[in-house]
């Protein structure tokens, strides 16, 4: 079927965004445009039969086996309990600074970024076990769930990251070097959470009123830490050191974190075959989904490129004689816009056909550019009003805590990520100078 370029992005793009909007699973959503766009540009019959070979291309892709490995990791180390001695280990070792245990949560959450590919879990964990503490020392309910979003929101940043592998897979962009790319920004976002329940604190004491703590000393103190965080913190250097030194690609690092948490579960003791059971369910379910919403993006992708709306796109952008900053800049932009409305799988899908051959030619550094796409997804989770980690604290949250709350809470969070996002935009060696080395 003949259509102008025009046409053909509006049905596709604005097809399948208005099916998210309404409600249908992203997946669902996708196959179902596929399917209209197969029958529409690829010639019928034939068209379909090639959705199906491209269905079964994608999800044989070698690269994407780091996702289950990444997300098994996680749910290891959730369902198994390490993750409550990590924090017991942290809370042991911060002394008595202004919100403390908001600043435990965020030392406690960095480390969970590190050893865990799932940001949902990290928050819906984080939420479970340090909330209900805060709100009991009459912690604000602002600021004590602040912290919790803010940080699960960074784990998209610190490897392993399944949303970052899926990145890479879905725009050609070295998966390792990605993974290796977000460590810098994940670990300055960090500090600037700490240092801004700090002075927050600090300047209004009521928010977080100091509670007397038990003062372990000598081997008690840190005992935690070197017989549970330092081991689990160990195979984050593990792993990025093996990638980063060329020693093995990013899925025979997933299976040696995969493996070495499973190993530490079993020193531990703490791994039964009901939590493992779980944890297997657990990344199935997750895997699952992420495998079958791939199954669409590559025809999407063909489709879009096939109709001639992705070389009109692009055609389009370039042709208005933009610096390629202000182009970039306008990407971000966008974005952040979609991040109100959709979730990032579906950002990416939406975007990537477009975004990947504008930046290939303008020759950006792919880096860089993934680096900025990952901050303006992690600024996805924490929008206003359907953000999924606002979503996922709501639900793990006592009945005291408001969606109002939880709105107020992550405001200035995002305005931290977005200043982030501008020093990345201004000084692009924030993001390359790791994966260069």
């Amino acid at each position: 079927m003949i259509m102008s370029w025009q046409a053909a992005s509006l049905f596709l793009l604005g097809g399948s965004t208005v099916l998210l909007l309404l409600g249908m699973p992203v997946a669902i959503s996708f196959v179902a445009i596929n399917i209209a766009g197969a029958l529409l540009f690829l010639g019928g019959e034939a068209g379909l039969q090639q959705v199906a070979r491209n269905s079964i291309a994608a999800t044989l892709n070698f690269s994407l086996t780091p996702i289950p490995l990444f997300i098994l990791m996680g749910e290891v180390l959730f369902h198994t309990g390490l993750a409550i001695k990590v924090i017991d280990g942290i809370e042991r070792i911060v002394r008595q600074v202004p919100g403390r245990l908001a600043v435990v949560t965020v030392v406690a959450g960095t480390i969970f970024s590190a050893i865990s590919g799932s940001t949902i879990a990290t928050t819906a964990m984080l939420g479970s076990l340090m909330l209900p503490v805060m709100l009991r020392r009459g912690y604000d309910p602002v600021l004590a769930t602040g912290p919790i979003m803010a940080i699960g929101a960074v784990d998209m940043l610190i490897p392993p990251s399944a949303l970052t592998v899926l990145l890479g897979s879905l725009s050609g962009i070295s998966i390792s070097k990605l993974l290796i790319g977000g460590i810098v920004p994940g670990l300055i976002l960090s500090v600037a959470f700490v240092a801004y329940i700090v002075i927050r604190v600090l300047t209004r004491p009521e928010l977080a009123p100091a509670a007397p703590i038990e003062r372990k000393t000598g081997w008690a103190r840190y005992e935690l830490l070197v017989l549970y965080v330092l081991p689990l913190a160990s195979i984050f250097v593990v792993v990025v050191g093996a990638m980063s030194a060329g020693l093995a690609t990013p899925t025979e690092c997933a299976a040696l974190g995969a493996l070495a948490t499973m190993a530490l579960a079993a020193v531990y003791r703490v791994i039964t075959v009901d939590n493992l059971m779980r944890a297997l369910r657990g990344t199935v379910a997750i895997s699952g989904m992420i495998l079958f919403i791939i199954l669409g993006a590559t025809t999407f992708a063909q489709i879009l490129s096939f109709s001639g709306a992705t070389q009109g796109l692009v055609a389009a952008i370039l042709g208005h004689g933009l610096s390629p900053m202000a182009i970039v800049v306008g990407m971000m932009l966008l974005l952040i816009f979609l991040g109100i409305f959709v979730d990032q799988v579906s950002m990416m899908l939406i975007t990537l056909p477009v975004f990947m051959p504008v930046v290939q030619q303008l020759g950006i550094d792919p880096i860089w550019f993934g680096v900025l796409y990952l901050i303006c997804m992690q600024l996805g989770l924490l929008m206003p009003p359907h953000g999924l980690l606002l979503m996922t604290m709501k639900g793990v949250a006592p009945p005291q805590v408001t969606m109002a709350h939880i709105f107020r809470a992550v405001l200035p969070y995002i305005a931290m990520s977005l200043v982030l996002l501008a020093a990345l935009l201004a000084y692009p060696p924030l993001a390359t100078w790791l994966p260069g080395r």
